[in-house]
C-alpha cells in the first residue's frame, strides 16, 4: 500500500489538503514537521488543534518535550512504527509536513542503520557556535566539506552542525553520505504531492499573513512560558518564531522586530524548503494562483493519485 505524501514549503496549505484526502480515504496522518513533534509548541508551529483535525487520527505530534533534541534517526524509527501500524489496519497512511529530511528518512532514502550522529560532539559545536559565532563555524565545515558549506546558510547552525557532525563520525561528507543512502532500495513505496503558490511573493504573502494570526492568538505568551524553562534543547531554541521572541525578552529588540523577524525567517525558510524538493524527481508539484482555488486542488490531487491506483 502507497504512502500519500503532502508536502511542500511553510504556509502552502498541506494540513487542509491531507485532512480532506484522509477523510475520503478513510485514512490518518502522520507528521512530518520537525517542530510539531514538541509539546508546548503548538502555535508558533502552526500545530492543527482538535478542530482543524476534523477527527483525523493524528501521529507524531506532541511526541517529546523541548528539553529533547531530537533527530532525523529517531523520527524514522518512531514514525516507521505509526505507519507500520496504520497499514496492518488496513488504512491509508497520509504524512504531511515540510521537514525534507524527516521525509526522505521515513521513505527510506536515508539510512540510519549506523546513525552518523554523536551528542557530545554536537554539543561541542553548539559551544563554538555560541563562543565564536555562525561565521566561524561555517568555516570549519568549509575547510572539510566545501560542498555542503556552500549549500548552507552561514546563520544555520542547526545544519552546519549536521554536516560537521556526519563527517567527524563517518570520515564522509553530508553530500557523499546522502547520495550513497540514496541508493538504497526505499522502504515504503509513495506518491508525494508538494503544494505551493506559483508566484513567490504570494507565498511570502500567506507567510506573512500566517504570522499575523500566530500573534493574534497568543504567540508571544506561548513563547514566554517556554523562555521561562532552563532546560530547553538546542534544537527547541532555535525554532523560528520562539529564537525571535526570546531575542526581545532578552530586551535585545522591540516586539514588532521580533513579529517582523520570524516573517523573515519564515520566508527564508520556505526558499530553504523550495530548493531542497526541486530537486527531487519523484514530487508531484499542484501549483496555485494567488486566489485559492481548494476544489481545483483537490483535484489535481486526484489526478496524481489516480494515476497510482489511489482513488479519492
Amino acid at each position: 500500500m502507497k504512502l500519500i505524501c503532502v508536502t511542500g514549503p511553510t504556509a502552502s496549505g498541506k494540513t487542509a489538503l491531507s485532512i480532506a484526502l484522509a477523510k475520503r480515504l478513510g485514512g490518518e496522518i502522520v507528521s512530518c514537521d520537525s517542530m510539531q513533534l514538541y509539546r508546548g509548541m503548538d502555535i508558533g508551529t502552526a500545530k492543527p488543534d482538535e478542530s482543524e483535525r476534523e477527527g483525523i487520527p493524528h501521529h507524531m505530534l506532541d511526541v517529546a518535550n523541548p528539553s529533547e533534541t531530537y533527530s532525523a534517526a529517531r523520527y524514522s524509527e518512531e514514525a516507521s512504527r505509526c505507519v507500520d501500524d496504520i497499514v496492518s489496519r488496513g488504512k491509508t497512511t497520509i504524512v504531511v509536513g515540510g521537514t525534507g529530511l524527516y521525509l526522505d528518512a521515513l521513505l527510506g532514502n536515508i539510512s540510519f542503520e549506523t546513525e552518523p550522529t554523536d551528542e557530545e560532539t554536537r554539543m561541542f559545536y553548539q559551544s563554538f557556535a555560541e563562543k565564536y559565532g555562525g561565521g566561524a563555524l561555517h568555516s570549519l565545515l568549509l575547510a572539510v566539506d566545501p560542498e555542503s558549506a556552500g549549500k548552507i546558510h552561514l546563520n544555520d547552525i542547526k545544519r552546519t552542525i549536521r554536516a560537521l557532525e556526519v563527517y567527524k563520525k563517518t570520515g564522509k561528507t553530508m553530500s557523499r553520505y546522502i547520495s550513497e543512502a540514496k541508493r538504497r532500495p526505499p522502504r515504503y513505496e509513495s506518491v508525494i504531492l508538494a503544494l505551493c503558490p506559483e508566484d513567490r511573493q504570494a507565498l511570502y504573502d500567506r507567510i506573512d499573513a500566517r504570522v499575523d494570526v500566530m500573534r493574534s492568538m497568543g504567540l508571544e505568551q506561548e513563547a514566554r512560558e517556554l523562555y521561562m524553562r532552563e532546560d530547553l534543547s538546542p534544537t527547541a531554541l532555535q525554532a523560528i518564531g520562539y529564537k525571535e521572541l526570546f531575542s526581545h525578552f532578552r530586551g535585545e529588540i522591540s516586539l514588532g522586530q521580533a513579529f517582523e523577524d520570524i516573517k523573515l525567517a519564515s520566508r527564508r525558510y520556505a526558499k530553504r524548503q523550495l530548493t531542497w524538493f526541486r530537486c527531487r524527481e519523484n514530487i508531484n508539484w499542484i501549483l496555485y494562483g494567488k486566489d485559492v482555488n481548494f476544489s481545483l486542488i483537490l483535484e489535481k490531487a486526484g489526478e496524481y493519485l489516480a494515476s497510482c491506483d489511489i482513488i479519492i
